[in-house]
């Protein structure tokens, strides 16, 4: 049978629309070694390493007729030097032209009759550095266990490692006749596929019944956030196919130490910082803020978690789709830190103690035996009302807490991109990596001129915080 896009990463794929583009994206600095590191050896190290995520040499095919979601084939066609491309800054190679670069990449879709990904090496930095900046779909990656192109050109160690021969032969592509006899026998050989999917549905809710109440409890009040409006919020507006980009640098052990003095959860400092950082981007605007002010956040939050990162965000497309949203009120109108960060830590309390996530999930799976030709429209549909649940996306990766290496290269900071919504100017990414936490600022061009604030802002809001620890 043929390798069918499940039916979240089918979404991502209708979803994808001139001023939305559904790709996800990294910039990653490195300081380049002695021995070097180009483009020729970037294309090597690539090729040999490819083979590990099979999914980058194919692309996909839709099914005439929309008889059947899309499935995956092998690009015969495959050219690894069309994927991996060059570009340098002029001088003197500042962090705002890399910016500005990024910023022009990410407003560019990528080509579907191709694999969904890009990855671009820019020389010219300064201090002697390089940068990675990738552009992959979101849906290229499926499943928990995924993983993209930038982690597997990323070692341990400066010395690499050794990975197996790729003897790789593509697959013939398949006729339009064979696709739609594949998804004719589908529907045929498997009409219990349905009910099926209702009962595992139901199974994932009676699995939460011994930490909650019930689930329709918790269903209610994921209903009941879902249908108030989002607060009126100078970020949602009609968006253009332009970008800006902007990043900023701050310190683990400072959300570390919020947490030991305050309580809560790595990321609920992380949730008070961007609050924070939006109350004051809102003051420079001459915004109207008062005390009971808030923005609504979608929080895309894994279904795994650890002593350290429990209640950390996962951004779609780098760790993998399993995942489960919220949608949390920020308290941009509170005036006191602290009391953010509690206002933060009581809400997403709330949302895990509900069970919404797994509600969500079960949706996802039944929404998937539609005809998928409703589910595109479905999909466009809800990233149409997107404006009207939530006013922006964060999403945060905890990444590992020791140095990478790409061909010898030591990577020094690593910034997420996260794709704008319909309607909503600014995404807000970041991910903790050796010790730093590094914020990036994906933005419409046309509407937020003064992104670059943002990062200030942050820096600020976090010492705001600091500053209330105990010494």
């Amino acid at each position: 049978m043929p390798d069918r896009l499940s039916a979240l990463d089918a979404s991502f794929l209708y979803m994808d629309q001139p001023t939305t583009p559904m790709h996800v994206g990294s910039v990653s600095l490195f300081r380049k070694p002695k021995s070097g590191f180009d483009y020729d050896g970037l294309v090597d190290l690539i090729s040999s390493r490819i083979g590990l995520v099979p999914r980058y040499r194919q692309k996909i095919r839709e099914v005439p007729g929309r008889m059947a979601r899309p499935v995956w084939i092998d690009d015969v066609d495959f050219d690894v030097t069309y994927h991996v491309r060059r570009s340098a800054l002029p001088p003197p190679g500042t962090e705002r032209a890399l910016c500005d670069l990024v910023a022009r990449l990410m407003s560019r879709p990528l080509d579907h009759t191709r694999p969904l990904w890009e990855m671009y090496l820019v020389d010219g930095l300064s201090g002697g550095r390089v940068a990675l900046v990738t552009k992959t779909h979101q849906a290229m990656v499926d499943g928990v266990a995924s993983i993209d192109i930038g982690q597997v050109v990323l070692d341990d160690t400066a010395s690499g490692r050794s990975t197996p021969e790729d003897v790789w032969v593509a697959r013939s592509e398949p006729s339009s006749w064979r696709l739609m006899y594949d998804a004719f026998s589908e529907n045929v050989s498997r009409p219990g596929n349905a009910v099926e999917a209702a009962r595992d549905a139901v199974r994932d809710a009676a699995d939460t019944v011994t930490k909650v109440a019930g689930v329709a409890g918790g269903l209610f009040s994921a209903v009941r956030t879902a249908v108030r409006p989002a607060p009126v919020s100078p970020l949602n507006v009609p968006i253009s196919t332009q970008r800006r980009f902007a990043m900023t640098r701050t310190d683990l052990e400072d959300y570390r130490a919020v947490r030991r003095a305050h309580g809560g959860t790595i990321n609920d400092v992380v949730l008070a910082v961007v609050s924070g950082a939006l109350r004051n981007w809102l003051l420079t605007r001459g915004a109207s803020v008062t005390p009971t002010t808030t923005m609504r956040a979608m929080v895309p939050l894994s279904v795994r978690g650890d002593a350290e990162t429990t209640g950390s965000i996962v951004g779609a497309g780098l760790l993998g789709n399993q995942i489960a949203s919220y949608l949390v009120d920020l308290p941009v109108g509170e005036p006191n830190a602290v009391l953010r960060m509690h206002h933060v830590a009581h809400a997403m309390r709330e949302h895990k103690e509900s069970g919404q996530s797994v509600g969500a999930n079960a949706l996802v799976r039944v929404g998937g035996f539609a005809p998928p030709t409703l589910h595109a429209l479905g999909a466009r549909a809800a990233n149409g009302f997107a404006r009207r649940l939530f006013n922006l996306v964060v999403s945060n990766v905890p990444g590992p807490q020791h140095a990478l290496y790409a061909a010898g290269a030591r990577m020094l900071e690593m910034y997420p991109v996260v794709p704008l919504a319909k309607g909503q100017s600014l995404a807000v990414g970041l991910t903790s990596y050796d010790g730093g936490v590094f914020y990036g600022f994906n933005a419409d061009r046309d509407s937020m001129a003064d992104v670059d604030e943002l990062g200030p802002l942050v820096t600020e809001a976090l010492a705001e915080l600091v500053a209330t620890v105990p010494r």
